[in-house]
């Protein structure tokens, strides 16, 4: 994935970026999310999580949520995978700090294992990076997202706010140390996710 990497330095974005998979020795772009794409980001979580909760909850905050940064991976002009970031805060006691929550990430599972999930993730980070978030919290796989520079959230005293959730899967990126300096306390993503919980 240093192609992002490098293309995003060179003044590439989001919406251009392109990515060679030798594994699968095809083409992939990645770019934002378009009118048109809705049933296609639908029918890609549905089908990766095996189940309706996370595509509802991406067409609701698509109503709810304009701030959202949402990308998608294209194949042949099919849509093959989907990422969304939303605000979301760490609150505790006199602090109240607004980043970025990752969630969902989707890959549709005929394409899963070629790295278009990191390509997805590192693609998002940036574009969220240059609009400014000092933080990116996740809940996810921790075989994966540490490949993409997340860490442990408790590391910096940061909890979830589902206690049901493990430690190892709560994560976090810091993009901006000096904001995030002394920060510690419950991460909150939007209400909406309550649902596929």
């Amino acid at each position: 994935m240093g192609r992002i990497d490098e293309e995003i330095r060179s003044g590439g974005t989001a919406d251009s970026v392109r990515v060679t998979q030798d594994e699968a020795r095809n083409i992939m772009k990645i770019r934002k999310e378009q009118p048109g794409d809705e049933a296609q980001i639908h029918e890609v979580n549905e089908l990766a999580f095996e189940r309706k909760e996370e595509a509802d909850v991406v067409d609701l905050l698509r109503i709810n949520c304009s701030e959202g940064v949402s990308l998608v991976a294209e194949e042949d002009d099919r849509i093959v995978g989907h990422i969304l970031f939303t605000p979301a805060f760490i609150e505790g006691e006199g602090v109240h700090l607004e980043g970025s929550g990752l969630a969902p990430m989707a890959v549709l599972p005929a394409y899963q294992g070629r790295g278009i999930g990191q390509a997805l993730i590192r693609a998002g980070l940036e574009e969220v990076r240059k609009q400014g978030a000092p933080f990116v919290i996740v809940v996810g796989h921790p075989w994966l997202y540490p490949k993409c520079g997340f860490e442990r959230a408790s590391k910096y005293g940061i909890t979830c706010e589902y206690p049901e959730v493990p430690d190892d899967v709560h994560m976090i990126v810091v993009f901006d140390p000096e904001r995030m300096r002394g920060v510690s306390g419950v991460a909150k993503e939007r209400p909406e996710f309550a649902a596929a919980m």
